[in-house]
């Protein structure tokens, strides 16, 4: 990189913007490739975290439904749309990530599960420790769970 380009320690944004120029204009020996990568490889992080924390909001609320039917309200509902339309935006934009979804699943149901026991007040033992909903039925928009 030549010596009097902005540094990616110090201002992010103007090396962000020289490295977009420098793309776009062929430049690419004067590049900071490694800087790219982890860029790159950074986005993707941020993708499959935001998948798996939508997956979190999502399966509490189907516990929360499943295991409060006297609890249930169209907020509690909107929810679990809202989460599936988000989710199915990210896996539209990346669907590489489509197959991790049912192992990210039993991971975000482990979260979800103490989310929804310090929640409702409920003894842990009203919860199941396994994900008791599949990936197809936690992303499908029909799919509501009963007892």
């Amino acid at each position: 990189m030549p010596r009097n380009s902005v540094r990616y320690d110090e201002d992010f944004y103007g090396w962000t913007v020289e490295q977009s120029r420098l793309l776009r204009s062929g430049e690419l020996s004067t590049i900071d490739a490694a800087n790219i990568a982890e860029e790159i490889e950074s986005m993707g992080r941020s993708d499959r975290r935001e998948l798996k924390s939508r997956l979190v909001v999502l399966v509490m609320h189907l516990l929360k439904w499943r295991h409060q039917p006297g609890g249930r309200s169209r907020s509690c509902s909107a929810t679990i749309d809202e989460q599936r339309l988000q989710i199915e935006g990210i896996l539209g934009e990346s669907p590489s990530l489509r197959p991790a979804v049912a192992a990210m699943l039993a991971e975000a149901h482990s979260i979800a599960r103490a989310r929804a026991i310090a929640e409702t007040g409920l003894a842990d033992e009203a919860f199941p420790e396994a994900c008791p909903v599949t990936a197809g039925q936690a992303l499908s928009r029909a799919f509501l769970p009963d007892r």
